[in-house]
């Protein structure tokens, strides 16, 4: 197993590079979409993206897909600092709107995505995180309920379940005429039934993971957060950890693998986390690992630090090392210390915890070899 460490656009500097490093870190998960972007007052720069009914911001149209240019960028830049890029996170909703809403572009919109992932071959970049979501990340709570009173994310209870406005999707604003306008109706392609978005999810598949396989990129899937059956009207895709094999099944391949988030597994009202690590990483279908924890599970939970939640990370650890993954995990997001670096010093606890754990399982593994 390898430790990596996430950052946003707006963190790609030397800086956060040699932090990752300085923590343990060989392997990088880009977040390339710029959440930021005309962001709303929820979103402050060192931080994730958290953004209320009007979502995180502003897309940026540009081209619709990335450039072999742009990612080989990002990969030397990484690079540089002898680190590993593994993977870009999430599509901009600006390339994809139409894809996930069936709208006018869906055809054209992915062609582009099939182009972003030759790109991403070409530039050597070999995994494409996406969240197949209509509502994406909405509703959660920033609550400060980790140890000492930490600030982290979570869901207190029912939930505000707005819907979206029209020229939103993903928690985005990929048209904002529409979505400033007063008069205009609320993004109705998003009101669809469950069968329908499962429909939706298939279409994209089915063209881009004969692509996937052909340049050699591994698609990995993200579920649900928060893990409701429904958010916003909308209807939710991976909300359960058996749903993921769904996903799985709808376009058996080896580029069709799952960005394996255990705290959002963890949240989720049926199913043992356990369970679900055994079943997905026993079939090699985990491409990489969002490691986090949190206490209690929808409709009320909260994050905690990753030592004290209620899944035992070591055991989670001693599983995939059982079932020779050999993937990548990061801390994805973790509560924020009480310091001038809070996001620093989060993330510096957890890569160190986790760091730690690696050693562990690593040790027990050389001694029943032996």
């Amino acid at each position: 197993m390898k430790l990596g460490l996430g950052l946003y656009r707006h963190m790609l500097d030397r800086e956060h590079l040699r932090f990752a490093r300085q923590n343990g870190a060989t392997h990088i998960i880009v977040h390339y979409v710029d959440y930021f972007h005309r962001g709303s007052g929820d979103n402050p720069r060192g931080d994730q993206p958290t953004g209320g009914v009007r979502g995180w911001g502003y897309t940026s149209k540009g081209r619709g897909y990335w450039t072999v240019e742009e990612l080989t960028e990002v990969r030397r830049l990484v690079e540089s600092e002898h680190l590993v890029l593994h993977a870009i996170e999430n599509l901009d909703p600006a390339h994809w709107h139409d894809v996930l809403l069936d709208g006018p572009e869906k055809a054209a919109q992915l062609e582009a995505i099939q182009q972003t992932v030759r790109n991403m071959a070409a530039a050597g970049i070999p995994t494409l995180g996406y969240n197949f979501s209509l509502a994406g990340v909405y509703g959660r709570a920033k609550l400060q309920r980790a140890r000492g009173a930490a600030e982290g994310l979570g869901l207190a209870g029912a939930m505000d379940h707005e819907p979206m406005p029209a020229g939103m999707v993903w928690n985005m604003i990929y048209d904002a005429r529409r979505a400033d306008d007063p008069a205009a109706p609320v993004e109705t392609r998003a009101l669809c039934s469950s069968d329908e978005l499962w429909r939706r999810l298939g279409d994209f598949l089915d063209a881009v993971i004969p692509v996937a396989e052909e340049v050699g990129v591994t698609l990995a899937a993200h579920p649900d957060d928060p893990p409701l059956p429904q958010v916003r009207g909308t209807p939710r895709l991976v909300y359960q950890p058996r749903l993921y094999q769904r996903l799985l099944d709808r376009r058996p391949s080896p580029a069709n693998q799952l960005e394996f988030c255990l705290g959002t597994i963890a949240e989720m009202s049926e199913g043992d986390p356990y369970d679900a690590v055994e079943t997905y990483s026993a079939q090699q279908r985990i491409s990489y690992l969002h490691c986090r924890n949190v206490r209690g599970r929808v409709p009320q939970y909260h994050e905690t630090f990753i030592d004290e939640g209620d899944v035992d990370i070591l055991r989670v650890l001693r599983i995939l090392k059982r079932n020779r993954f050999d993937g990548v995990l990061i801390p994805d997001h973790t509560p924020l210390m009480s310091c001038p670096a809070s996001w620093h010093a989060g993330m510096a606890f957890a890569m160190g915890y986790l760091r730690a754990l690696l050693q562990v399982v690593d040790r027990e593994s050389r001694r029943l070899r032996v």
